[in-house]
């Protein structure tokens, strides 16, 4: 079941996106609630899986990650043992770090983050020998254009204006 978002909850949420490390004090003065109802509201949304977790964004290049890869894959199989050993070589792979099943031609797809080609042709060796895939397909990204992690959230009234 879907939670209902409040006024306050979609206020709250906006400025976590945006700050992570944000206070109870600085959520309170923005928000117009105390610091109390500010950490119940936090701990309901975290209970509720609304919130799924809080972490520090790092920058791929300045650790040495500069190469992202799309990795398109089409496979004929599709039982669930053939997803579950796929399941777990993606899982036991840090530099894939999306994954989806997608509707079309691509059956699925990962993002990878690596340092070197020679580092994806590992994860691809890796990928080739211990699944059954049709068609394996990279796409090297030339310069991210876009990446945000702040997801859109429904507008506020003005019971709790936006202040970002």
């Amino acid at each position: 079941m879907i939670r209902k978002l409040d006024d306050f909850d979609i206020k709250i949420l906006d400025l976590l996106q945006h700050d992570a490390t944000a206070t109870m004090a600085e959520l309170s003065e923005k928000t117009g609630l105390s610091a109390n109802a500010c950490w119940r509201r936090i701990r309901l949304l975290e209970a509720d899986g609304v919130i799924k977790n809080r972490v520090t964004l790092l920058d791929p290049q300045k650790i040495g990650l500069g190469i992202t890869v799309f990795v398109c894959i089409r496979c004929a199989e599709h039982s669930q043992d053939w997803l579950d050993n796929f399941l777990q070589i993606v899982n036991e792979s840090p530099e894939v770090i999306e994954f989806y099943r997608l509707a079309g031609d691509i059956d699925y797809l990962l993002k990878l983050q690596v340092a070197s080609i020679s580092e994806y042709d590992r994860l691809y060796k890796k990928l080739v020998s211990r699944v059954k895939l049709t068609d394996v397909s990279a796409i090297f990204s030339m310069e991210e254009l876009k990446h945000s992690t702040i997801l859109p959230l429904p507008e506020t009234s003005d019971k709790a204006e936006r202040k970002v």
